[in-house]
């Protein structure tokens, strides 16, 4: 692949991954979360945006990362996953923010963490690095797990 191509793809992946995270942006916690019981170990405000301004970025890189190093055969198979968790991740700001819906949200997080195991099982396939790369981006959402699920139960869910 030539540098040229290698960039657009990556500036692709960057692309697509901006449009996913624009779901958080559409759906602030506002005053709903803000009057909600929260569990312990609920990180500050301020460190989610730029924990998932990290983990954004790692996401692309990884992307772009195994796109090079899949065969064409091979890419629409390794990367699939990784579409597909990308949509779910989008879908629940909107579950959890926008509609308030914790309990469906919690299902959609539970989707979305197998969605990147089997991302990370596809990349590691045709990359480690790749693979390494969603490492902290299945770390938050496993915690990102214990608090939707801890807020829910908090707040009168289950």
């Amino acid at each position: 692949m030539t540098p040229t191509r290698s960039l657009l793809v990556l500036l692709g992946w960057l692309a697509l991954v901006v449009l996913t995270a624009l779901s958080g942006i559409a759906t602030p916690p506002g005053e709903w979360y803000a009057g909600l019981a929260k569990p312990p170990l609920t990180p500050p405000n301020l460190a989610f945006p730029i924990a998932w301004s990290t983990l954004y970025l790692l996401m692309a890189l990884a992307a772009w990362r195994a796109t090079l190093a899949a065969s064409p055969a091979m890419r629409r198979h390794t990367l699939w996953p990784f579409v597909a968790q990308l949509a779910a991740n989008a879908l629940w700001s909107i579950l959890f923010f926008g509609l308030h819906w914790m309990g469906l949200a919690l299902l959609d997080l539970l989707l979305l963490w197998g969605l990147i195991v089997l991302t990370i099982r596809r990349f590691a396939a045709v990359s480690r690095l790749a693979a390494w790369l969603l490492a902290p981006y299945l770390a938050w959402v496993s915690f990102a797990a214990y608090l939707n699920a801890a807020t829910w139960w908090l707040n009168g869910g289950g």
